[in-house]
């Protein structure tokens, strides 16, 4: 009997319409784990590289990890997996919330979907019992309202829901796919890849039960990673705030995103923090399913309640954009959230407009008349609307800033700020080095989390020196040894994702280790999992999405970062005079991994 694992794959073709159970290999989860990791082999076994994206040979895959459902804390993820509308390459986005234990609990570790439906349709799986249905009757509803209107037509509010809106239908290349209304597959365009195939949700309900190889240690396992949550010294921090504590975090070190990357210092950010949001607006705290810090909020406003919103969506639709609107960014967290759209990648879009415009490259003229002048957020809330719609010139910026900025050109390109074609995060890497190399050499493109090296940011040098030999990997400003920390913490991020576990739990917190997570699995699965096992796995899986992103066109030239951080100094704060030496770190990057300096992996 095969433990912790759902037992199942479930493949669904659109176009035949036929259905088909079979049994998840353990000989084949020991080399990938589950989650991201089960995600990206079946990609690299079964996808067509020459394959557009937005083409019904294209593959969507949804995949979970192998404690997943279990009591083991914070493992509530899941993975939706394919190539990438947005960039062309390896895309993958994951969510929290309850969606991934209910997949689990109805028997199966992945679902994959091929082939494009003839008309909108929703998957109804509820166990044994798999449906296409019609989705006539949801196209152009937002989010929150497929959700209930699908609970409703079944009758079950206990069903969860992975659902697009009106972005997804619309195929705009970065739109999102939403789990319990508010936690966002936000990156690479999983909500476009939903759309092309005329898939308006995802609806589960599982109603059997999970067996653990050994209950009694793998129980004590369990109570040992909620003590370390528990008694981790950031716990009361990221319980009150979530990852908002970030905007005064950042600030104070000088890297907060200001006007489009112009300043890393913003003088109004206590109007805009996590802590005023908590103070004036959060009502209670929420949680994914059987985690115990509860970093979600739940906020009333004026205008809108909704959950939310994460540390990108602040900063992007508030100091990103010069805006000091606390209220504005509250507002546009929810009405992303209902339409299904990354409020990175769009905020991002907006920003390069308002530099554009303020260096005399472009003028409102270009934008249909708006005037993206820094903050003002009813010509933002305007531009959004035609994004979502592709009306006029939103139609140019749904295919995100890559495109955006070669459809004008006129020197705007320089500005446009995306690592192979994703749109980079809220973090100045010139004053975070391994986090400027992370971006550059991450599988799916401008992205902090493939690796998350949080450990630079501590100051913890004994530490760092006992781990790898080289104190400078805990100062944020040092180069030195910054790719053997990448090196690790990209394997260490990995392990999270197969394991569908938070990152902000297992790799921030620096809860989750190799060992650990070797004798989780051993407890729960039951399968031979040791340290060098799963580390071999991790490996494994990085070699094979870089030879993959080879095969999609991807060279060492794109494993960079855009010239104002690797150029242009910092000009005050905590990270003044800082770039980012992103050729010396790749290179050492490529020797750590043992590729060639083109960044090809052996064999």
């Amino acid at each position: 009997m095969l433990h912790g694992y759902g037992g199942h794959i479930l493949r669904v073709d659109l176009a035949s319409g036929q259905v088909r159970r079979e049994k998840t290999d353990p000989d084949y989860m020991l080399n990938v784990i589950g989650g991201r990791g089960l995600n990206s082999t079946r990609l690299y076994d079964e996808l067509k590289r020459d394959v557009d994206p937005l083409s019904p040979e294209n593959l969507l895959l949804i995949g979970v990890g192998p404690l997943t459902g279990t009591l083991m804390a914070a493992s509530a993820f899941m993975t939706i997996s394919g190539k990438s509308p947005m960039t062309g390459i390896l895309g993958d986005s994951a969510a929290g919330g309850h969606f991934g234990a209910e997949l689990k609990q109805a028997g199966y570790d992945q679902l994959i979907v091929s082939g494009c439906s003839e008309k909108p349709c929703y998957l109804y799986i509820a166990d044994d019992q798999v449906e296409i249905r019609d989705a006539a009757h949801l196209w152009g509803r937002d989010i929150w309202q497929t959700t209930a209107a699908i609970r409703r037509e079944l009758n079950d509010n206990a069903v969860q829901v992975a659902a697009i809106g009106p972005a997804g239908e619309n195929l705009v290349k970065y739109a999102t796919v939403a789990c319990n209304n508010s936690r966002m597959c936000g990156r690479t365009g999983m909500g476009c890849l939903f759309g092309s195939k005329n898939i308006k949700a995802v609806a589960v309900r599982g109603r059997g039960r999970l067996t653990v190889a050994d209950p009694p240690g793998f129980l004590e396992l369990c109570r040992e990673l909620d003590q370390r949550i528990m008694i981790h010294p950031e716990y009361d921090k990221r319980n009150a705030l979530g990852s908002t504590l970030l905007m005064k975090a950042l600030n104070g070190i000088g890297i907060l995103p200001t006007r489009h990357f112009q300043q890393g210092l913003c003088d109004y950010v206590d109007q805009v923090s996590g802590e005023t949001l908590a103070r004036e607006y959060k009502v209670k705290n929420r949680s994914c399913f059987n985690c115990n810090l509860h970093c979600s909020r739940y906020y009333l406003t004026k205008d809108v309640e909704a959950e939310g919103p994460e540390f990108e969506t602040l900063c992007s639709y508030t100091s990103r954009i010069g805006s000091d609107n606390l209220e504005f960014g509250l507002k546009m967290n929810a009405f992303l959230n209902r339409m299904g759209l990354d409020s990175l990648s769009s905020g991002e879009t907006i920003g390069w407009a308002m530099e554009c415009i303020e260096k005399g490259l472009l003028t409102k003229d270009d934008f249909d008349g708006l005037d993206l002048s820094w903050g003002n957020c009813q010509a933002v809330e305007q531009l959004l609307n035609m994004i979502i719609r592709r009306e006029g010139i939103g139609d140019a910026f749904a295919e995100g800033t890559r495109s955006l900025a070669r459809h004008f050109g006129r020197g705007s390109e320089e500005y446009a700020f995306h690592v192979k074609g994703l749109d980079m995060i809220c973090g100045d890497p010139r004053g975070i080095k391994a986090f400027g190399l992370t971006y550059a050499i991450a599988s799916r493109g401008g992205d902090h989390l493939r690796a998350e090296p949080f450990f630079e940011l501590t100051e913890r040098y004994d530490e760092a020196e006992k781990r790898w030999g080289i104190r400078e990997i805990a100062d944020r400003l040092a180069d030195k040894g910054k790719a053997v920390l990448v090196e690790h913490t990209e394997r260490q991020a990995l392990l999270t994702d197969c394991l569908t576990l938070c990152k902000n739990i297992g790799l921030s917190m620096d809860i989750m280790d190799f060992d650990f997570a070797s004798h989780l699995l051993r407890a729960g699965t039951g399968l031979k999992f040791t340290p060098e096992k799963v580390d071999a796995a991790l490996k494994a899986v990085i070699d094979q999405d870089r030879k993959m992103n080879i095969d999609f066109g991807v060279d060492a030239a794109q494993d960079t970062l855009p010239k104002r951080f690797t150029s242009e100094p910092l000009k005050e704060g905590a990270s003044k005079g800082q770039v980012v030496p992103v050729r010396r770190m790749v290179a050492e990057y490529y020797k750590i991994k043992g590729w060639d300096e083109k960044g090809v992996p052996k064999g």
